[in-house]
């Protein structure tokens, strides 16, 4: 039921007949409303262009897209991770953009290479291990979690997860589909517990004693250590954050991205929002407020984010984890990687 995940006031107006124009855009975003309204509001202030926000989980914004067709209000599509983006894409409900500012700033690894979609804000995946019981000096790479000195301390969601299936994609991307599958059939035996639950659930869990090490992306224990909530800030404070593969091709990353809609009615006007959002200030934003990483180098990490050290990125092309995704969900299965 769309109504279900409708949660922005705002969507009313997304209910009306809506008129071509440049002073507005229509915008599904899978980020919490206020991970993105201050945003676009001050983008409001700047420009004068109203933006209509409906927030949603991605799969159901996806699926909502497709269900409109042609008929979609939406000129804007933003969303968490490459194979997301990838999805929307092969979905045929994107256009490509033409900007020569997108084009300089964002990264080419961070960015479809047809122009598809942008990265807006880079997500990290680190291994997080509990302090006091496990020496960070006894990890190094994903690959080594099959050590046995990890049997049964791994704690790591499902292989439903997009993030861990964009993990294994570029896993495959680095070491072949056989050399993954081999690592994949060992990992899965690691697990202190059936995969279950979030990002935030692998490191309650980990606090809690359930197991030593989770993965999980940084931007959930940054948020974790920010909460109101007393037991996250605890669980979070106990975590220490380690860069895998740091002799090799860098810790996996992720991104946070936006894609222009096939039938954007307010397309420049979707097209100014997009560059507005990796223009520095609200670079800046994103990395203070939301813990990720900026998409462009020339703005610092926030102040939790520096706290956890500089490290090297898996330099892949992004877009390389949305074609891998079919062959990585095939190969976690086989693997039963539940």
């Amino acid at each position: 039921m769309l109504s279900k995940f409708i949660l922005a006031p705002v969507v009313l107006s997304l209910l009306l007949p809506v008129v071509a124009s440049g002073d507005e855009v229509n915008l599904y975003s899978a980020r919490k409303e206020k991970l993105i309204k201050p945003l676009l509001d001050r983008f409001t202030q700047e420009t004068g262009i109203e933006v209509n926000l409906v927030t949603g989980k991605a799969d159901a914004l996806l699926q909502r897209l497709q269900s409109e067709g042609r008929n979609t209000p939406a000129d804007l599509l933003i969303t968490t991770d490459a194979g997301r983006l990838h999805r929307a894409k092969a979905a045929g409900v994107t256009q490509t953009v033409e900007s020569e500012l997108l084009n300089k700033i964002v990264p080419g690894n961070y960015r479809d290479p047809q122009g598809h979609w942008f990265g807006l804000s880079l997500r990290a995946r680190p291994i997080l291990y509990v302090k006091g019981k496990v020496d960070p000096a006894t990890l190094s790479s994903y690959e080594a979690l099959t050590d046995p000195q990890w049997k049964g301390r791994i704690c790591i969601r499902s292989s439903g997860n997009i993030y861990n299936q964009s993990l294994v994609a570029s896993m495959i991307e680095a070491n072949g589909l056989e050399a993954t599958e081999a690592w994949a059939k060992s990992f899965v035996k690691q697990f202190a517990r059936p995969p279950k639950g979030g990002d935030r659930d692998q490191i309650k869990a980990a606090a809690a004693g359930l197991c030593d090490i989770a993965v999980a992306n940084t931007y959930y224990l940054a948020g974790m250590l920010k909460s109101k909530d007393q037991g996250q800030r605890q669980a979070a404070e106990k975590m220490g954050v380690f860069w895998p593969n740091q002799a090799d091709r860098g810790a996996h990353v992720n991104i946070s991205g936006a894609a222009l809609i096939k039938t954007a009615k307010h397309k420049q006007a979707a097209i100014k929002l997009l560059e507005f959002l990796v223009g520095e200030s609200a670079q800046a934003w994103y990395a203070e407020t939301n813990g990720e990483y900026p998409v462009r180098s020339d703005v610092a990490a926030g102040e939790t984010l520096q706290a956890w050290g500089k490290f090297s990125m898996d330099g892949i092309n992004l877009s390389r984890l949305g074609e891998l995704n079919p062959e990585a969900l095939k190969l976690m299965d086989r693997a039963g990687w539940k």
